[in-house]
């Protein structure tokens, strides 16, 4: 795990040391262990170490190839380099124990085809001395990140934007449409594009190539075709599966630990890791707010007491996301839509005094349908096959276990046209300047890609399209800053792919999600757990929060600000009007809150 940076210049012309060494102090956190960097003829690579296998120095980069023709730097994992590495024992001599040697070999003997054999999370860049091409790749689903900046004269890119922007002769300015996107529809990372204009991200699954000025970005990996290939048939299988992901997530030559929230899907990872690994003594990391405080789940949390010796637990306060405010949006870098994240950050920054490596249980929800919208799909899908038998059976069967109308409420909503519901979304943000969103809104296309699903399998591979890059981006941003490497056993693709067109009613069954996770666990997972049927994750008591005392301080000075006026995105007076309607508890806009505040301290750190 590490920071990558880089510069082709598309001219004759040597990138300066200080460039990149600039580019590399801006990535430090993310490797605390050692930093270097290559030079020659018309590009630099940058590359800061943390180091996870083969502590040596031998396993520094940027990593020259045997034959001195390829260099590579490269962030990231490959779980199954022990596999690959016998594969090329036969061809290869290798000099040290690291994955990125194996990497690199396996370039070297099959090409860009070696992608397909890798099962791991990885951004990388190869370049190829002799060619002078230079190769850049990302992951299958987002886990590691690749941002760039490409003009007439040079191509730049970072594992972080705020590495590329320190090197440009100008600021850039902010997306308006990201910000649009952000406000109205809480989406961000859903394509190419940044929140800062002119920069970008390579989208996951997807390689760049570059040689003799000619610039090509290619799609490697497509979920859809792999999905119709394979298919989970019984929960042994998927229990199997998942055990096997958690198994070569724990190959590390430094301790790792887990971020247990409580809820099924870290609560699962950490029943395999006691029950099939015997790691009692694993490190174990919570955020707790006090019995009956919203986000607390210490009651589910604390059923592992008597089987963890090493069990963390922090609890976040309004007053300490006040001191960390400033560093918490320079460590995301990016506008975000609740401070949930904060609770991530805390526990972060708590690991890093015992372990280097971080299990967690993100990506079970995309691939198992386990957030309470994805019913809205189902019973669209059930409508469209005309099984409505069925719809009404299992609209009774939701509302019996949740006492909610949400899911079918998450019907109605997809069964009007994309137009509607957008109308619907911008009804609701009455605090938007009426230009802002009459000049954004009519190049908007998110819930279009999100919602105008034919079926569940197909809003599950949307999500995985549009959706699930931004999560990863933010546990990514929160881990690295503070030399971290975070690891998601859900996301093997071998589990992703075998999932997406299993059964539906392994999905969702009964009013009940992740049917197949919770029957392969039963007699593993604490049943408390396994048939917990609320859904909290690592949230915040932020209303609470912005009703203090120090907060309304913050607050009010930046509504009240020339600054947040002038941006002419949000009617300060609207804003006031609502923020004092909140501090009197007649209502509850504390995702509002944060996105205002969070945004005016973005554009004051990052564009002004």
């Amino acid at each position: 795990m590490c920071g990558i940076s880089g510069i082709l210049n598309f001219t004759s012309h040597t990138p300066e040391v200080d460039e990149i060494n600039i580019m590399i102090d801006h990535l430090k956190h993310r490797g605390p262990d050692a930093n270097g960097y290559f030079i020659e003829k018309n590009v630099a690579l940058g590359h800061t170490r943390l180091s996870i296998l083969d502590l040596s120095e031998s396993g520094n980069q940027p990593f020259e190839s045997f034959n001195n023709r390829f260099v590579l730097v490269y962030n990231g994992e490959i779980y199954n380099y022990v596999e690959l590495r016998k594969e090329l024992e036969n061809e290869f001599t290798f000099k040290t124990d690291t994955d990125t040697e194996v990497l690199l070999n396996a370039y070297i003997k099959w090409g860009e085809e070696f992608l397909n054999r890798l099962n791991g999370m990885f951004a990388l860049a190869i370049y190829d001395r002799i060619e002078s091409k230079l190769f850049c790749a990302r992951d299958r689903f987002g886990v590691k990140p690749f941002y760039y900046y490409k003009d007439k004269n040079r191509f730049i890119f970072a594992s972080e934007p705020k590495a590329i922007i320190a090197i440009l002769k100008q600021k850039p300015k902010a997306d308006f449409q990201r910000i649009y996107d952000f406000l109205v529809f809480n989406r961000t990372d859903h394509d190419e594009s940044t929140f800062f204009e002119g920069i970008k991200k390579l989208t996951h699954g997807h390689t760049i190539s570059i040689q003799n000025k000619e610039f090509n970005i290619s799609k490697w990996y497509n979920l859809r075709e792999e999905a119709k290939k394979v298919s989970f048939t019984n929960p042994t299988e998927y229990y199997q599966m998942l055990q096997s992901s958690i198994n070569i997530r724990l190959r590390s030559d430094v301790p790792v630990g887990l971020t247990l929230s409580g809820g099924l899907d870290s609560s699962a990872i950490a029943s395999i890791l006691i029950h099939d690994f015997h790691k009692s003594d694993l490190n174990t990391f919570s955020a707790v707010y006090g019995q009956d405080k919203k986000g607390d789940e210490s009651k589910y949390i604390n059923l592992y007491k008597d089987e963890l010796k090493n069990m963390h637990a922090i609890s976040p306060s309004s007053d300490e996301l006040l001191n960390d405010l400033e560093d918490f949006i320079n460590t995301q870098q990016e506008p975000f839509g609740t401070t949930s994240i904060y609770a991530n950050y805390k526990i972060m920054k708590e690991a890093n005094h015992s372990v280097k490596v971080m299990l967690n249980g993100q990506g079970a929800d995309e691939h198992l349908a386990g957030y309470h919208y994805f019913f809205g799909n189902y019973y669209m899908e059930l409508f469209k096959r005309f099984k409505w038998i069925k719809l009404t059976r299992e609209s009774y069967m939701y509302y019996k276990k949740h006492h909610s109308f949400f899911a079918i409420k998450s019907f109605i909503y997809y069964l009007v046209p994309s137009k509607i519901q957008s109308h619907y979304k911008i009804s609701q943000k009455g605090f938007l300047n009426k230009e802002f969103v009459n000049t954004y809104s009519k190049k908007n296309n998110v819930l279009k890609k999100l919602f105008d699903s034919v079926s569940l399998n197909e809003s599950l591979l949307n999500h995985f399209d549009y959706k699930l890059e931004h999560l990863l981006k933010w546990d990514d941003r929160n881990s690295m800053r503070f030399g971290i490497e975070s690891r998601n056993p859900f996301l093997d693709y071998r589990l992703i792919e075998k999932s997406i067109n299993m059964p539906i009613n392994f999905k969702i069954n009964q009013g009940i999600t992740k049917k197949i996770l919770r029957d392969g666990l039963k007699g593993i997972l604490p049943e408390e757990i396994r048939n917990r049927q609320d859904k909290i994750g690592f949230s915040t008591p932020e209303d609470e929060w912005f009703r203090s005392e120090k907060f309304k301080v913050v607050i009010f000075e930046i509504l009240q600000s020339s600054s947040f006026k002038k941006r002419n995105i949000v009617d300060p007076e609207k804003a006031i009007e609502l923020y004092n309607k909140h501090l009197l508890n007649e209502i509850n806009i504390s995702t509002e809150i944060w996105k205002w505040i969070n945004l005016e301290l973005w554009f004051r750190k990052f564009i002004d």
